[in-house]
């Protein structure tokens, strides 16, 4: 439906429509004296078992299908707030705008199973609006058995609806008016159709009234007669999304070509014929233009224009690529699955490609002096490094790179900037960059520039890889005063079920601003380096003491699970998902 199915929303219909038929009758007496209403024509007079009735009904049921991702079923609703826990990250959903929260972690790691526990009791809100408090996840299961499955046909209609307000004339028998009735959401449209379906009372209703249709379009109807064209017309012209693939999204042609025009596209995976060409292709990014032509930007810079075409089929939507000179992307698609940013193609034979919508990636040649501003714009946190196929970004945490005119850069360590040099040199394979930094020869090596965005450089020679990321000055102002604020303690550091909060007893730790890490305490000073970030909507917090114990162990990029002005929790996560380590800190000063 397109007006929110409000789970808050607790508005009553007037005391008239609580009491039965027959005590309406009683105010008949005095309608001529209260109420100067015409009485309807008998034709607009809604028919308990009517077409029209049942389609009014159909518009106001529930539609539970937006909370699919944590109850995964259509004909029911869980009313908001509630709490759930998803990867052992406690989150209380306020909003529909807290399900993007959810996506957002399951989308962290790939090839996963997305899990999520809800806490109970929580309140189901079910297709005629009823309210059901549910105890346990049993209980729950029970409910979401006796829905319908996905994309399996339902009695609610979701692609047009009523604005709200209407009203309806409430007449007996002998069709003289004796109320009007105000409905002010799909809740109290429901249950008025409802009693009209069952006999106990006789109305219609009040024209003008306005309809909305699923892309926005708004419609007048004047009678009976128009409402019921406009509903029946326009019911199955929209996805209603009742499947639990919350991240995907279904189209027509013009708004699929629509959404391919609105930014780039970047490709991060990548199947050709049951070979994994992601290698090759990852990073690759394409244009798709308003004269049916799509332009590629190779790695290096080099540009690619080649054509592209959609339709829409019973098999769904199909995208059509034609390139001269890359055959690999020649062939119709099947879009199998759209993702907010996120487009899946598919094909029979082995043929998969995966891209992201990148509205930052400009595809044009990449030139020096573009590479240079790119660079100088904020610090760079060194994301991803492997050399000779051994990890070393974990050397890298809380010591970001700068680079400045005159080819210099800086590294931040232990709150000081260690100083080198740069260069942006011209191979035949495209630009490269080259850094020189005391006692880090890792950084040394010549690097060809693959990938370059605002926020993104991703860098590799034979066996070795870098990643850099931006991070201007205040993307992480809700976590950098906070930590700079005060003196902090370890209260609790857990590993696993091991408590090893003692290890930290008689320290404190506090973070400068220009990224010093100190901790002090049983005679000790030990100085490291701090970096606090925002990645994917996620906050981090970088932490690096070198090899000094016991703070060694905190070496570590935390993700900031909660932070106030006097405590902050962290936690480590493992490959899977799963928490290994969970750090608070809390404010001694």
């Amino acid at each position: 439906m397109l007006n929110p199915k409000s789970n808050v929303m607790k508005t009553k219909l007037s005391t008239l429509l609580l009491i039965p038929f027959f005590a309406l009758l009683m105010f008949t007496s005095c309608q001529d004296e209260e109420i100067d209403i015409t009485p309807p024509d008998e034709t607009e007079t809604l028919v308990a078992e009517s077409t029209l009735t049942s389609l009014i009904s159909a518009t106001s049921i529930m539609d539970g299908s937006a909370d699919n991702i944590i109850d995964n079923a259509s004909c029911l609703s869980v009313e908001l707030p509630v709490t759930v826990i998803v990867r052992g990250l406690e989150i209380t959903v306020d909003s529909t705008e807290d399900f993007k929260v959810i996506e957002a972690i399951f989308k962290e790691l790939d090839d996963d199973e997305d899990t999520l526990d809800i806490v109970f009791p929580i309140t189901i809100i079910l297709a005629n609006h009823d309210e059901v408090v549910i105890q346990n996840r049993e209980a729950l299961d029970k409910l979401i058995d006796e829905c319908r499955g996905e994309n399996e046909e339902d009695d609610d209609i979701e692609c047009i609806d009523f604005q709200y307000p209407v009203s309806f004339s409430v007449y007996n028998t002998d069709f003289q008016v004796i109320n009007t009735i105000t409905i002010e959401n799909d809740r109290e449209l429901y249950k008025f159709i409802k009693r009209v379906s069952n006999a106990e009372v006789f109305a219609s209703l009040n024209f003008p009234v306005t309809m909305e249709l699923a892309d926005g379009t708004e419609i007048v109807v004047n009678n009976n007669t128009e409402l019921q064209r406009a509903i029946e017309e326009a019911k199955d012209t929209c996805d209603e999304d009742d499947d639990n693939d919350y991240g995907d999204d279904d189209f027509t042609k013009e708004r699929l070509d629509q959404y391919l025009k609105t930014c780039p596209w970047v490709v991060y995976e990548f199947e050709r014929d049951d070979e994994d060409k992601t290698d090759l292709y990852k990073e690759y990014a394409l244009n798709f233009k308003e004269n049916d032509s799509v332009v590629m930007r190779a790695r290096g810079g080099n540009i690619l224009t080649g054509t592209w075409s959609t339709r829409v089929t019973d098999r769904g939507a199909l995208l059509k690529l034609e390139f001269d000179a890359l055959v690999d992307f020649t062939l119709e698609w099947f879009v199998y699955d759209i993702e907010d940013g996120i487009i899946k193609l598919f094909e029979e034979g082995g043929n998969r490609i995966i891209m992201k919508r990148r509205c930052d990636v400009v595809i044009a040649e990449i030139t020096k002096e573009r590479i240079k501003n790119y660079l100088k714009e904020c610090f760079w946190r060194v994301d991803s490094l492997s050399v000779n196929n051994i990890r070393k970004e974990n050397d890298y945490i809380g010591t970001p790179l700068k680079f400045f005119d005159d080819d210099v850069v800086k590294l931040r360590v232990n709150g000081e900037l260690i100083e080198g040099t740069y260069d942006i040199g011209l191979r035949n394979t495209g630009y490269t960059l080259q850094m020189t930094l005391d006692g880090r020869p890792d950084l040394k090596l010549e690097w060809l520039i693959s990938f370059l965005t605002e926020d993104l450089v991703v860098l590799y020679n034979e066996n070795n890889a870098m990643i850099l990321k931006r991070h201007c000055i205040g993307a992480a102002d809700d976590i950098d005063p906070v930590l700079i604020s005060g003196i902090w303690e370890v209260s609790s550091y857990m590993e696993l079920d091991a408590d090893l909060t003692a290890n930290y007893e008689g320290y404190v730790i506090m973070f400068n601003e220009g990224g010093k890490l100190f901790a002090e305490g049983q005679g000790n000073n030990y100085i490291g380096s701090w970096f606090a970030y925002r990645d994917d909507q996620l906050f981090f917090l970088g932490m690096h003491y070198g090899i000094n114990e016991p703070f060694k162990e905190l070496n570590d990029r935390w993700r900031v699970k909660e932070i106030t002005s006097d405590r902050i929790e962290l936690k480590d996560y493992s490959a899977n998902g799963e928490i290994e380590r969970v750090l608070v800190l809390e404010k001694k000063v």
